[in-house]
């Protein structure tokens, strides 16, 4: 069958037709829940809708399953799944291995490493890992000792934190804790359609993007953020990626081209990086308010915390703070000015309609 349309979806949702059921899967961003096309559940408002491909599609995107429709049928292989996410969580300092938690899923270690991985996008094993970091990286914003952060987060080792290049601290834990003390960021600005950007990056990736009226400010700002690093100004021989990913970042910006797909040195602390990783799937030209994001991440009552994540994100536009709004529609706060905000949510939206 042809790829359906959102107004054909959306047809298909406001009908209740269950001929649809199975080709797509509709999530409702106020509820968190997704459902098949005949649900009988309350009518949603069309701009609340998400749609999905598939369940894991909809499962990776935040959503659980609707208990009115029951969307996953009678396979109980994805609830297993998420069972063995929830053990890996509240067990990740403990030793596990692919046989045990194939025990939990009913599944072979081989079937479990591939359904968790469709599921997850990640195989357990680096789910575990990613749990076990973002502790690690609480503990040091804490100001625990890089040695005992690493035995508190189940990492055993100290070669265990810095063996893994699947683990995106970025910076080594004592730099991380010391403002990028030894580390080298390179940097470079460039004058946008929404005044001058700076750019920063680690050998991880991207770690700041932020605007301002002049580079000078930008520079300080910077210097701020990593006071214990080196900062460069790339000339390209140095950090010719970053001067690529800047030039793509502004056509971005100034002519509607897609956002680069660049890779990103995050850093907060866990909950922050919960509302980022979040923000990274908010589509351009839709919003959401920050009470939707909140109930998004299963943290309903943390409405004021969401924003002061928002307001925390030092990689602007990459990752999109500015798509979120207050409950009554209101722009809210935005760490680079209200009418950058304004500008980057109406090219967005002209760029969706036209």
């Amino acid at each position: 069958m042809p790829k359906l349309s959102d107004n054909e979806m959306k047809q298909a949702v406001e009908q209740r037709d269950a001929s649809f059921n199975g080709l797509f899967y509709y999530g409702v961003i106020t509820t968190g829940v997704f459902c098949l096309p005949s649900c009988s559940t309350k009518s949603a408002n069309p701009e609340n809708l998400r749609f999905f491909v598939d369940i894991e599609s909809a499962m990776r995107a935040g959503f659980r399953p609707c208990k009115r429709c029951n969307p996953t049928g009678q396979d109980k292989r994805i609830n297993n799944l998420i069972d063995v996410a929830r053990y890996i969580e509240n067990n990740a300092e403990d030793k596990m291995t692919l046989a045990q938690l194939s025990n939990i899923a009913g599944l072979s270690p081989s079937r479990l490493q591939r359904s968790f991985k469709d599921l997850f996008g990640v195989s357990p094993k680096h789910y575990k890992d990613a749990v076990r970091m973002q502790k690690f990286k609480r503990s040091l914003k804490n100001g625990d000792g890089v040695t005992d952060a690493i035995y508190s987060s189940g990492f055993g080792s100290i070669s265990r934190v810095y063996g893994d290049a699947t683990r995106n601290i970025g910076m080594t834990p004592k730099a991380y804790r010391a403002g990028g003390k030894d580390e080298i960021i390179h940097y470079a600005c460039r004058d946008t359609a929404i005044g001058c950007m700076i750019m920063a990056a680690t050998d991880k990736g991207v770690c700041s993007v932020q605007f301002g009226d002049d580079s000078d400010s930008l520079v300080a700002l910077l210097s701020d953020e990593f006071p214990n690093a080196e900062l460069v100004h790339s000339m390209a021989q140095n950090a010719p990626e970053l001067d690529n990913w800047m030039i793509a970042l502004d056509k971005h910006i100034s002519q509607g081209a897609p956002k680069p797909d660049v890779p990103l040195d995050i850093r907060g602390t866990a909950f922050q990086f919960k509302v980022w990783q979040f923000l990274l799937s908010i589509k351009e030209g839709d919003v959401m308010s920050y009470g939707e994001v909140a109930e998004q991440i299963g943290r309903p009552k943390a409405v004021r915390a969401v924003g002061t994540a928002c307001g925390k994100n030092r990689i602007g536009i990459l990752i999109p703070c500015h798509r979120v709004l207050r409950s009554n529609g209101e722009l809210g706060g935005y760490r680079w000015g209200l009418e950058r905000k304004r500008i980057l949510l109406d090219k967005e939206r002209t760029k969706r309609e036209s």
